[in-house]
């Protein structure tokens, strides 16, 4: 299902959403996190990329492992074993920032109000940590993946 998209490799079209959508979502669930006047605008935005970043990365790293299962069936050869495990290695924290800043943004849209104020600035702060990790990851799995493929 992962492997190709209209005949193409699905990984290099696949992980272009993934770079967008994950690093827009931690921005934007940042944003609403610290900016409160912004929150009213910002709602809709953190709810969709809540969903779609998640999505996205989720399909980059299945997509990732099918390639991979498509080019080396018998494993990875030589020095290239390392490089592309160390690409590989960021794929699930990537996949794991991703989804919980995603619940975490949701929580705020729906819950964070109703919470109150301690709860609230918690899951503000939560989020934000979040959204700094799924930064840092999703800039080290791009980068070790262009060192991998062009490296």
């Amino acid at each position: 299902m992962f492997e190709q998209l209209f005949g193409l490799p699905a990984h290099p079209l696949i992980i272009h959403a993934a770079v967008v959508l994950a690093p827009l979502a931690a921005l934007v669930c940042a944003a609403h996190a610290l900016v409160p006047a912004w929150r009213p605008r910002l709602g809709w935005a953190v709810v969709g990329l809540s969903i779609a970043a998640p999505a996205s990365v989720f399909a980059a790293r299945q997509s990732g492992l099918a390639l991979k299962d498509h080019l080396f069936p018998d494993g990875v050869p030589g020095p290239m074993a390392a490089t592309i495990g160390d690409h590989e290695g960021f794929a699930a924290p990537l996949l794991w920032t991703t989804a919980g800043l995603g619940l975490a943004g949701l929580l705020m849209v729906f819950a964070g109000s109703r919470a109150g104020k301690v709860p609230a600035a918690a899951l503000s702060g939560v989020t934000v940590l979040l959204a700094l990790a799924a930064g840092f990851y999703v800039i080290r799995a791009g980068h070790t993946g262009a060192i991998a493929v062009w490296g």
